[in-house]
Order: structure tokens, then sequence, then C-alpha cells
């Protein structure tokens, strides 16, 4: 059988690329990074022709670039389209901010958080480069604070669909599943804002079937969503995502939790940013008790659901059904 060459995952070598570029002023060749950066040494060393890896160190340089990477290319001063003996490297000066400008290690954790939080396709080029900078700085960050980094994923099934419609003021419809009913139901909308909360993405609209403005979580779309050809007034969409917030946080008030939390755990740090003290525990609000269920029962022993009754049984419920696909206690 032939030789098997060893492979580094690609984010690994992507990352090694990007440290051998940025710790260099004058440049690297392309026959040094091959040579000594992890991730094309290795292939090297084991037989892969030297024609595969440019390819794939030109496939690199690309993914980087689209990731909001500068690589800059130093080509021959006397013919600069001769790139035989050109050099790469990611300039410094692109990572680093004003001298006037400083942030304090918490201010630096929030800025890397709020980053995290969209995914690469969100943030503009400048967005990428502005965080670039701050992640360089390389302060000391508050553990409690990066201890929790929310991510909000702009890619659920329904998302752009649901955007163009809004934004085209187009009467959509789909089949939606509410928890506790045994099949789902169609719902005819329209849409009027997409709103986030506790990462949750909730498109808001009027529901024509029921003549009454409705809030309904992405998650629970079943299938497609189909924009139709009807259309409704671009006023309608004024003010819709402040109302749709405004509401959720009102079911939030209404519905609230009592929990004992084991302190220092993992349920302690993410619960924590939400919660109020209480005598017995922590009081959190929810908005869905199916989801927060969901979420409760993630942490095993690490929490304790003293009330609501209902909440407490959805848990235990879930908790009881995957002690039993795990064949018990042995």
């Amino acid at each position: 059988m032939p030789a098997t060459s060893p492979r580094s995952a690609p984010e690994e070598r992507l990352v090694n690329l990007v440290v051998a570029l940025m710790a260099t002023e004058q440049g690297l060749t392309k026959d040094t990074i091959l040579s000594s950066v992890a991730g094309y040494r290795e292939q090297l060393e084991a037989g892969a022709s030297k024609d595969a890896l440019e390819k794939m160190f030109e496939r690199d340089k690309e993914s980087l670039r689209g990731l909001g990477v500068p690589i800059e290319t130093i080509g021959n001063r006397t013919d600069p389209d001769d790139l035989r003996e050109a050099r790469y490297r990611v300039p410094t000066a692109e990572y680093s901010l004003p001298d006037d400008i400083t942030f304090s290690p918490a201010e630096v954790a929030l800025l890397n958080i709020a980053g995290g939080v969209w995914g690469t396709e969100s943030l503009s080029a400048d967005a990428r480069s502005g965080l670039r900078k701050i992640r360089a700085l390389g302060n000391a960050v508050d553990e409690p604070i990066i201890g929790y980094a929310p991510r909000i994923r702009v890619r659920d099934a329904s998302f752009a669909t649901l955007q163009r419609a809004i934004e085209e003021c187009r009467v959509v419809t789909f089949t939606y599943l509410r928890p506790g009913e045994g099949r789902p139901h169609e719902r005819r909308i329209r849409p009027l804002a997409l709103v986030e909360y506790e990462a949750r993405w909730h498109v808001y609209g009027f529901d024509l079937n029921m003549d009454a403005d409705r809030t309904f979580l992405l998650a629970r779309i079943i299938g497609d969503v189909t924009v139709t050809r009807t259309k409704f007034p671009p006023a309608l969409r004024e003010g819709a995502g402040e109302r749709a917030l405004a509401g959720l946080r009102a079911v939030a008030e209404r519905q609230r939790a009592l929990l004992e939390v084991h302190p220092g755990t993992e349920a302690a740090l993410r619960l924590a940013r939400r919660a109020q003290e209480a005598p017995q525990g922590i009081v959190v609000p929810y908005v869905d008790m199916h989801v927060f269920a969901d979420e409760l029962a993630s942490y095993g022993p690490e929490v304790r659901v003293v009330a609501p009754a209902d909440l407490r049984a959805e848990v235990m419920r879930r908790l009881e059904a995957t002690l039993a696909l795990h064949g018990g206690i042995r």
C-alpha cells in the first residue's frame, strides 16, 4: 500500500501560517514556507510533490484573505510581476491600534465576545480588521467574562429566506411545530422582523390565520419557508423589532424559575448573567419552558429546579430519558 503522508488539520495549518507570516519583517519565500511551516513541512518530508503543496499554499492564502487576514506579496522591485522569488508576510501595522487608544482587560474580553457572536460572513472587512487589532493587544482577560461566549447563528435554515421576505415585504408560509403538539401546523404570516433573544432567533409578524401578532422560534420551523407573491405595506415593519423584543421580555418576566446551582460550575457561570439572587438560590426568567428545560437538563447535577413544578417535571423527564437511553446506572 502507498505510504500515507501525515496530515494536520487545515485549521491548524492556517494558524501556523498566520503566525509565521506575522513573525517576519522581510517576508518569507514560498520555498521557506513549504519547508519550515508545520502542516506543509511534514507533507514535504513525506514525499508530497512541490506542485501539490504550492497549490495548497495558494488555497490557504485565499482562505485567509477571505477571513480578513491581510497577506502582503513582496515581488521583485525591478519586475513586480515576477513572483518566482516573491516573499509573503502579514503587515504588523494591520494589527496595531493608535497609541492613544487603550482598553481594560474587561473591555478586551467583551469586544472579543462581541466579535465572536457573529460569524465571519456577517462582519464587514472593516469590522474584521478592527477585531484583529483588538485581539492582537494580548491583554489578560477576566475568567468570568471569557467563560461564557454567546454565539448567534445566522445560518438557521429559514433565516435567509425570512430576511429576504421581510426586505421585499412578502407574505410567507411555513410549517411550525409547537411543544406538546402531535403534528405541525401551517402558518401564514406577514414577517416584520427577525430578532435574537437569549442567543436564539425568532421571527415576529402578523399571523393571517390567527389575525394577531405572533412570534415564532426559528428552530421550530419544519422544512422550507415559502415566500408568496402577496405583498404588504413597508410601513408595517416600523418598530416591529422593538415590539417583538418587548413582548419576549414581558413573557420572561412572567415566567421565572427558582434554581439551586452548584457554585463554580458551568451552570453557575452561564446562568449568572441573567439571574437574580434569591434566599434559596437564584431566580432566572425564561421565555420557552421546553427550550429552557433542554438547557437545564444539559447541566446534569449542577443545577436543581425548585420551582415551578411544570419546569421541574420537564427537566426530570429529559434526565430520565437520557438515563434510559444509556441503559441506566450500572
